[in-house]
C-alpha cells in the first residue's frame, strides 16, 4: 500500500462525526463499547463497523481477549 493510500483510509475515518466523536472519547484510554454507545446516537453494530474503519486504518489500535475485543 502506498503513503497516498494509507492517507487516504485515515481521511475517510476521520470524515465522519461519529468517529472523531469516538477518537475523542478514546483519547483518555481504553473504553468498553457500553460506555461509547452512552456518548453516541448509534446502536452496537454501527458502533462495531465504526471501530473496524479506525482499526483498518491504524488510528485505533485492539487486542483480542477470548470472544473480547479491546
Amino acid at each position: 500500500m502506498t503513503e497516498n493510500e494509507k492517507n487516504a483510509r485515515i481521511f475517510k475515518a476521520v470524515c465522519d462525526a461519529n468517529r472523531l466523536t469516538i477518537l475523542g472519547l478514546l483519547q483518555s484510554g481504553e473504553k468498553c463499547a457500553c460506555k461509547l454507545l452512552e456518548e453516541l446516537n448509534i446502536g452496537q453494530p454501527t458502533l462495531s463497523h465504526h471501530m473496524k474503519i479506525l482499526v483498518d486504518c491504524g488510528l485505533v489500535n485492539d487486542c483480542k481477549e477470548g470472544k473480547w475485543h479491546h
